[in-house]
């Protein structure tokens, strides 16, 4: 598989007047090859409150005991995943949507119990994405992963991860030809809030160390970094632009691009 593009779609940059889906079914047309990841972290804040469960945030990412699990699980992999594929397949596309679960697409490990059950990254086994790819379908992936590497006896087989990383890791897997994130912002901005149109990797880690690069830009940028050195070129791009993902793909006009400087 050749120049694939890997997007992730940003639960904030998701709403009535948004064009990502129009935009992804067109791409496809033309013959691109594209993987979608999708959060939803509001909507499954939401449902929790509908269901009376308290979400408590640590450094701005979600503690997932087992019944927010299950809300995460039936929200990002149900509601969400199922939304945004059928909105493609209605408008002509050809989508397919999955979980990080689904082929033992990606395999994770829990590096702070305190957490709960909150995955990071320890494998990617594209197989399945290569095999819909390769059918004409775009899949459509929901962060919910599996729970394979140093899982206790009693725990369950699923956790909650963070699409960032996973669109990375991905990205990185597939060797894809472009990573693309669309945001609830204009780009990556230095300390005086001035966007960057480009970012090297050393450039990248350096303001992420300085404090400059914080909260949850920081995993985006770590997974650019990764999908970046293993061949991709890397953008971060207002998602609330109209048309913002087509145009990006044409003619790209301001957000970020991160580069490998070595």
């Amino acid at each position: 598989m050749k120049n694939i593009i890997v997007i992730k779609i940003g639960g904030s940059t998701l709403g009535s007047g948004d064009t990502t889906i129009e935009d992804v079914v067109a791409l496809q047309k033309q013959g691109k090859s594209l993987v979608v990841i999708h959060g939803g972290g509001k909507d499954v804040t939401e449902w929790l409150k509908r269901q009376g469960i308290a979400t408590r945030f640590v450094r701005g990412e979600r503690v997932t005991d087992k019944p927010a699990l299950e809300v995460a699980t039936a929200v990002l992999s149900g509601l969400i995943n199922k939304e945004i594929t059928a909105a493609i397949n209605v408008r002509g596309g050809q989508a397919a949507g999955m979980s990080g679960v689904d082929g033992a697409l990606v395999e994770t490990r829990i590096e702070n119990p305190d957490m709960g059950y909150v995955g990071v990254v320890a494998k990617v086994n594209p197989a399945v994405l290569e095999a819909l790819l390769q059918a004409g379908f775009m899949p459509i992936i929901s962060p919910i992963s599996l729970y394979s590497m140093d899982r206790p006896e009693e725990a369950p087989p699923l956790v909650n991860v963070n699409g960032d990383p996973v669109a990375g890791d991905i990205a990185a897997a597939l060797k894809a030809q472009r990573l693309i994130y669309l945001t609830d912002v204009p780009g990556i901005a230095d300390a005086a809030g001035k966007v960057l149109s480009r970012l090297s990797v050393s450039e990248a880690q350096s303001l992420i160390t300085s404090g400059v690069i914080a909260g949850g830009m920081i995993p985006k940028v770590n997974a650019c970094i990764r999908a970046v050195k293993a061949g991709a070129v890397a953008r971060i791009v207002d998602g609330r632009k109209p048309h913002a993902l087509f145009n990006e793909i044409e003619n790209p006009v301001g957000g970020t691009t991160l580069y490998n400087n070595k």
